[in-house]
């Protein structure tokens, strides 16, 4: 599963938006992770896309999701 290099890559601490919705969400954007037929361009996509991005790949099924997280987080927000 890459969601965790994913999420790393877009500046999302996991544990940061602790809360009842959110680990439901965390748990359904696992199961997805897992669930993906797209593996290997993600890997390929993680391989060469730069270290911070502000937005996941259109490509996966967590892209949505992760965009919450990235607006839900606490802290000063990147603009690129």
């Amino acid at each position: 599963m890459h969601i965790y290099e994913m999420m790393a890559r877009l500046g999302i601490e996991p544990g940061a938006g602790d809360s009842p919705r959110l680990s439901l969400q965390y748990a359904t954007a696992l199961q997805q992770c897992e669930a993906c037929r797209s593996k290997k361009a993600c890997q390929d996509w993680l391989d060469y896309a730069p270290t911070m991005v502000n937005f996941a790949p259109d490509f996966c099924m967590n892209a949505e999701f992760l965009f919450e997280l990235q607006c839900d987080q606490p802290g000063p927000r990147r603009v690129n």
